[in-house]
């Protein structure tokens, strides 16, 4: 089989932009950076990295004849606010299990800015039936999520389970190795090779399905995933396991070599969702610059990581580096309290 056999329920506005950080680029005096925009690429509230995933897993949605997709993750999820808009789009209902994965001060009143603003707040716009839960972070299946499903089926509801981050889901992979072979059509188009390609991971799928999609290509290059977990073992075998089962659906004929699998530490911090200095200076470095708004809990800590590699010169001087920009700004509402 082949990416082009796997059924494509289109969601974003083709593919997404890239574009040169010039500013950035000879601030750093080093490689020269782009990005690669899935946070300005589809009418769903605001769009982002899932957004790319959840196209492979509706025509299996539709076929299966749910009528409620159950999904978790943080109070400030990404990726549960992405599922409230597809239910949204396609007529169904949505339950999402919002644990508390990050323990963050920020707070108006009586009330936790993380459990109001950003991504739940768009979720509760969007319709779906949100419910606070208050275990921590963890990047496996999670009870409080199997107990949604049972709750929903047991209330006379089909329920479509979609795991964190769409990452334990079979076709999980899909989307972003799909987003490796558009690459490749867009370095044609702009007479560029993109040698490095720096990437957030966290639940692992979006990372894995690069290093499957890139695996499949004539010329090698380096996908470097900057971890946000801070459970650096956990996610580096998810990865692994997402990246070779990918590899396997799409044919690609051979097993994924260890080097072809890197998750870098160093910039997560102690904890999930906790802005460190870097991330806070990256994400001010990046708005300054370029007038482009990364978050604190991906994007933010893997633009610190390109940052520091550009720097100190991991990252050579004649490479052009792709940073895959993979949305989550609506959570920079529940950090306010960072930037003063």
């Amino acid at each position: 089989m082949s990416i082009e056999d796997f059924e494509r329920y289109p969601l974003t506005f083709g593919p997404s932009p890239i574009h040169p950080l010039d500013r950035l680029t000879a601030h750093l005096g080093g490689a020269r950076i782009w990005a690669k925009r899935e946070d300005c690429n589809s009418g769903l509230a605001y769009g982002g990295n899932k957004t790319r995933k959840l196209e492979y897993i509706v025509p299996d949605v539709l076929a299966s004849g749910a009528d409620t997709l159950v999904s978790i993750g943080g109070h400030q999820s990404n990726h549960t606010r992405q599922v409230a808009a597809v239910a949204a789009r396609l007529g169904l209902k949505a339950v999402l299990v919002q644990e508390k994965w990050v323990d963050w001060p920020d707070a108006w009143g009586d009330t936790r800015l993380d459990e109001t603003v950003g991504n739940i707040l768009l979720s509760r716009i969007m319709g779906a039936d949100v419910r606070l839960d208050p275990s921590g972070f963890d990047i496996g299946i999670r009870s409080s999520w199997e107990d949604a499903l049972r709750e929903v089926a047991e209330a006379g509801g089909t329920p479509y389970p979609i795991p964190a981050g769409a990452s334990e889901h079979p076709l999980g992979g899909l989307g972003f190795a799909n987003w490796a072979y558009e690459v490749q059509r867009q370095e044609a188009e702009l007479g560029v090779f993109f040698d490095t390609i720096v990437v957030c991971t966290v639940t692992g799928s979006t990372h894995a399905g690069m290093i499957a999609g890139f695996a499949g290509q004539d010329r090698p290059r380096t996908v470097l995933g900057v971890d946000a977990s801070a459970t650096l073992e956990k996610t580096r075998a998810q990865v692994a396991r997402i990246a070779r089962h990918t590899a396997e659906l799409i044919g690609l004929g051979r097993d994924l070599r260890d080097d072809e699998i890197t998750v870098l530490e160093g910039w997560a911090g102690d904890l999930y969702g906790i802005p460190v200095q870097s991330t806070l200076d990256a994400i001010t470095l990046c708005g300054s610059l370029e007038g482009m708004i990364v978050d604190p809990v991906y994007e933010g800590k893997s633009m610190a990581g390109l940052v520091d590699m550009v720097r100190d010169g991991r990252i050579p001087r004649e490479s052009n580096v792709l940073y895959a920009h993979l949305g989550g700004q609506p959570a920079l509402n529940a950090y306010a309290g960072s930037f003063g």
